[in-house]
Order: structure tokens, then sequence, then C-alpha cells
């Protein structure tokens, strides 16, 4: 007596041109897939692994070997792998409804179909899982990738920087010498001020460069910073430009704040800082305001800077401190970099918050220098 599983392998025999032809009448397959002919011949392969199994059920390692080829096969085409999750949905409902059509008893199809089901569903898992696995180890490789494309091209920039340093910073320092001179002797001399303020701001710009194109930043000396009397010198720094922007500064600053660190190098933070919230408050009507809020809390002192502009994107925030990344027409996309170099390198962190109100930095410092931290670029 012929068995129900010989009597469907049988059928399933009779009926493969069939099912193919409608199967393959059917599928979707993108005109830009690599491995156009391989679906056909995938599909024969399923219909073959159907077959087996209800001879004789199926190990977990002969259906991954299908999956993982045909994973590692959508992976190369590159194609959604929603294409491939309907083709295989179509092959389940075309077998199941051939089987159907076998002529056998309906307590046996059941059962039958059951098995079909679950061996479509751990066929669809292993694809899914293993092209899935694929698809992050892809896009860590191009991430990798991204990465060294950075570090070289600091390395170019940092060629060119100490290049262009050398040619311009000696006679730009005599350029400042002299103004100084004039200055002094023409205390009174028209846009004598602007020309030294424009200047200080170049030399500044300059010195954003020497940090990146250094193999790590060298530690300045280490002083007794008061942060009452920093953000003063900062502010009376720029002050021209606040007040050609009709930007308000409030300051919190406890007096008694102090920290052991780089003076200059914390200057030139809350410098850059201060210029990239007067920048974007440039893009809204007054009122423009920037709050500068310092406290100490416990063995940190804990540094607020926060400006009324527009909000930062939250696909941005956090890569406003990866180097080269700007939203500035001219701008370098070094600042905020050098900025997060200069805090870590004390020991410290910055992040950033943004919503429709306000804009924020949070930097959190230890009051005493951290030397032994050298941060290679």
């Amino acid at each position: 007596m012929i068995s129900s599983s010989e009597r469907l392998t049988e059928f399933l025999d009779n009926n493969t041109s069939h099912f193919l032809n409608f199967w393959r009448e059917n599928i979707y397959i993108s005109n830009n897939d690599l491995f156009v002919d391989e679906v056909a011949s995938n599909g024969l392969a399923m219909y073959k692994l159907v077959r087996k199994h209800i001879q004789s059920p199926l190990t977990e390692d002969e259906i991954k070997s299908l999956a993982f080829k045909v994973a590692n096969e959508r992976v190369k085409a590159n194609i959604n792998i929603g294409d491939f999750v309907y083709n295989v949905n179509l092959g389940r409902s075309l077998i199941v409804k051939h089987i159907n059509q076998s002529g056998l008893p309906i307590n046996e199809l059941q059962l039958v179909v059951d098995d079909i089901n679950s061996l479509f569903n751990r066929f669809s898992f292993h694809a899914v899982t293993k092209y899935t696995e694929l698809k992050d180890q892809e896009i860590q490789e191009k991430n990798q990738f991204i990465s060294q494309t950075h570090k070289d091209r600091l390395s170019l920039l940092g060629q060119m920087s100490s290049s262009f340093v050398h040619e311009f910073r000696n006679p730009l320092t005599a350029v400042m010498g002299f103004i100084k001179l004039l200055k002094d002797e023409n205390p009174n001399l028209r846009y004598i001020d602007i020309i030294d303020y424009e200047l200080d701001q170049l030399k500044y710009r300059i010195t954003q460069f020497l940090h990146t194109s250094k193999q790590q930043i060298v530690d300045k000396g280490k002083e007794e910073v008061s942060f009452a009397k920093l953000f003063q010198e900062i502010l009376d720094f720029i002050y021209p430009t606040m007040v050609d922007d009709y930007v308000d500064v409030i300051t919190d600053i406890e007096k008694e704040c102090q920290a052991i660190a780089s003076k200059e190098e914390l200057k030139q933070v809350f410098i850059n800082l201060i210029l990239n919230s007067i920048d974007a408050l440039r893009q809204k009507e007054k009122p423009r305001q920037i709050c500068i809020d310092v406290k100490e809390q416990e063995a940190c002192i804990v540094i607020q800077l926060t400006n009324n502009g527009p909000q930062i994107p939250p696909d941005k925030i956090s890569v406003i401190f990866e180097p080269f990344y700007t939203t500035k027409e001219l701008g370098t996309g070094i600042g905020l970099y050098v900025c997060k170099q200069i805090i870590e390198k004390h020991g410290g962190t910055i992040t950033c918050s943004s919503d429709e109100e306000l804009t924020t930095f949070h930097i959190y410092l230890p009051k005493t220098f951290e030397s032994e931290r050298k941060l290679a670029y």
C-alpha cells in the first residue's frame, strides 16, 4: 500500500513544471538584481526541500544551507529583503494550494500543511537573520572605511596646516606687533580697534588648525583658573561682535568656581561656543540671548552655555562634534571637534541638547587637570 508521503511526493513530481512556471510568472524580481538567474534555481531548490521534508524531516543544517546562500545573494544584490520575503511566501501559498489538490484526506493534508508552514518559517527566519547579520557587517565595514577616511583627511589637514602656519604666522605676528605700536602711539586712530580685533580672530583660527594638525594636544601651562574672570575676559574680547548682532549675554557664575586647567585652551573652547551661538542667533529675530551658567558640583565644575536660536535637528546632534562637519557655508568643521578634544583632554565631557526654544552645550570639568590624558587624533 502506498503511503501518504509517497502519494504526495509523486503528485509534486508530476506538477513540478506547472508549479515553477506559475511561480516564475508571479514573483517579484528587480531589474537591478545581479542574481536574477539564481532566483528561479533557488525556487526549485526550495521546492526540492519541501519534497524531501515530506519524505523525512529535514535537519536544521539542511535548511540553513539554502537560507544562507539566498541571504548572501540578496546582500550582494543590494535588494530589499521585502522582495525575498514576498517571493518565499508566494512559493509557500502555491505549494499549499497544489497539495490541497492532491486528493489526500483532509486530516492527512492538515498535518502536511503544518509541516510545510514550519519549514518555510524556519527557512525565512534563518535567511532574514543571516541577511541582517551580513548587512550589519557591511555597515560596520563602511563605517570603518569612513573613519579611516576621516583620519586620512586629518593627516592631510595636519600637513597642510603645518606648512600654512609656518608661512603665515610669522608675518601675522609682525603685523599684530606693529598694530599694537600704532595703537599706543595713536590711540584715537580710526578703525585701529577693528583691525586689532580681526587680527586676533585670525590668530584664533590659526590656533584651531594647530590643535587639529598635532598628533596630540600638548599640555600648556596649568594654572588655577577662575571661571568668573575667564568669562569676563572672553566677553570683553568678543564684545564688538555681541553689540553688532544685538546679542544679550546673561551670566550666572559662582565666584568661587575654580579648576586647575590650561586657561588658554579653555578660553579657546568657550570663545568658539559663544561665537557659534552668535552665528546661530543671526538666523532669528530679536531678542537674541546667550546664558552662561557655571556651578560647582562636588569635584566637578558644571558649565551650561545656552542660546535661544534655531533648533539643531535631532539627527545632527550626534555628529556636530565630528571633524569637518559644519552647517556654515564657509565653516571648516573643526571648531566643535577641537572643543571636544580639549574638554576630554581635561578629563571632562561635552554634550549638546536642542529643542525649538533653546540649544544648550553641557560641559563637565573636574577641578584637577588630568595631565596623563593624551588624546591622539
